[in-house]
């Protein structure tokens, strides 16, 4: 376990096993994630989120020790609920599966601008931390995208170069897409995924191990 996650767990063993612990720290969670997409964090006190959530201060260092581990608290839940979006397509083909993967992406991006922002462009300042959970949605994505191209996520070297070439890309035209919200979200889909096949054909080019999947599922 990381410091990110032990502050983020904070409390007694036997505290965080119960559901209403459980339930508790998932509605100061989502308290949390409110603010802070409408205030930055230097500008939040603990005053003010325990003012926010209608509980006592102390409830909120019982959890997350300081405003810090709950902020990372919230970057961590938020990561969770991207990586499940994006990756909730497994029973489908492998071109149906990238497609719904990106989609599910961009939905989350939409509706959770702020959380997205912190995410991939690592929250507050240069936190380590958060570029470290930054670094891990990249890897499960990666080998989510990997799973639906050749139904592996052992990734070759040069493969995983490109395709994290190509998702840093993603984050960018993410970024902009959110920030203007001048087109839709299927054509943005469109040209992440029309990109990700480019790749996908570079790739087996210099890696023959690792062949593009075809354009089109079979007929």
């Amino acid at each position: 376990m990381n410091k990110s996650q032990q502050r983020g767990q904070g409390g007694s063993p036997g505290a965080r096993g119960t559901v209403r612990s459980q339930a508790r720290r998932a509605e100061l969670i989502a308290t949390g994630r409110k603010l802070f997409a409408d205030t930055s964090y230097d500008a939040l006190s603990m005053d003010d989120i325990a003012r926010e959530a209608g509980v006592a201060k102390g409830l909120i260092y019982y959890y997350f020790t300081n405003k810090r581990g709950y902020y990372l608290a919230i970057i961590e839940d938020a990561v969770a609920q991207l990586v499940e979006r994006a990756g909730n397509a497994h029973d489908f083909p492998p071109v149906e599966r990238v497609r719904r993967t990106i989609d599910g992406y961009l939905r989350y991006a939409q509706h959770h601008q702020a959380a997205y922002r912190a995410i991939v462009t690592g929250g507050v300042g240069f936190d380590a931390e958060v570029l470290a959970i930054r670094d891990t949605v990249r890897a499960r994505l990666l080998g989510t995208i990997a799973q639906g191209a050749w139904g592996r996520d052992d990734i070759p070297p040069l493969a995983r170069t490109a395709l994290t070439g190509w998702l840093s890309s993603v984050e960018g035209v993410t970024l902009d897409w959110i920030a203007a919200q001048e087109i839709p979200r299927e054509t943005v889909a469109a040209l992440l995924v029309r990109g990700l096949g480019d790749t996908l054909r570079l790739i087996e080019e210099y890696e023959p191990a690792c062949p593009a999947p075809p354009s089109r599922p079979p007929a």
